[in-house]
């Protein structure tokens, strides 16, 4: 199967993949281009193993402020370099992940993170939901499992839908970030404040307001 120079433009366009490996991946795919999408996120993912034992202590620290003041929100996100930390490219990822936090309101960066005794007692609950509902106690383990990894959808930043485009996770556009820069990027810290928090006060969806609003960026 053939492909031409549209192809490879539009696979370029896709996937952020520079226009040699992208043509290599098409000709390694026989023209197949969905083929050739997954060939190239494969080889990313190696490629971006290899980088996970760099040092990243360059980056930025920045922060969102939700329209009103009601939400704001501080992200420590790394690379290696000061030349990459001042890219617009890394920039605007880190606002995106900024927002990000603001819109989904996440506890944890990652799942190593999650309190274990937290995570236990989530386990628990689920089980009494499964039993609950009347399932075999056979297949309980399995439904917990499942739901825990919903459960880390919620709660871990990094396992969380991108609000910019749900058929991805944080962890995707980063690892897509560090494909494209080329460099180690990481989210190592954050913190969330929400206006009147732990105080009583009337029920606001502010995470849809803050989504509305990357939706339209």
């Amino acid at each position: 199967m053939s492909f031409t120079a549209q192809d490879v433009a539009k696979l370029r366009a896709q996937t952020g993949v520079g226009m040699m490996e992208c043509k290599k991946a098409l000709t390694d795919a026989n023209g197949d281009f969905e083929k050739a999408v997954v060939l190239l996120r494969e080889r990313g993912l190696k490629a971006v193993d290899k980088k996970q034992s760099r040092i990243a202590s360059e980056g930025l620290v920045a922060s969102y402020i939700h329209m009103g003041g009601r939400i704001g929100v501080l992200v420590e996100v790394n690379c290696e370099t000061d030349f990459v930390a001042k890219s617009e490219d890394f920039q605007n990822l880190v606002k995106d992940i900024a927002m990000q936090i603001a819109a989904a309101n996440p506890k944890y960066v990652r799942e190593e993170e999650v309190d274990p005794a937290e995570l236990e007692k989530e386990k628990e609950i689920l089980r009494v939901q499964a039993l609950n509902e009347g399932k075999p106690e056979k297949i309980i383990e399995k439904m917990v499992e499942g739901r825990v990894k919903k459960y880390y959808e919620d709660v871990c930043l990094l396992d969380q839908p991108f609000v910019k485009d749900s058929s991805k996770t944080i962890k995707d556009v980063l690892t897509e970030a560090t494909l494209r820069i080329g460099e180690k990027i990481s989210v190592r810290r954050f913190v969330r404040y929400e206006l009147g928090e732990g105080l009583e006060k009337r029920v606001d969806n502010l995470a849809e307001e803050v989504a509305k609003q990357m939706a339209g960026k």
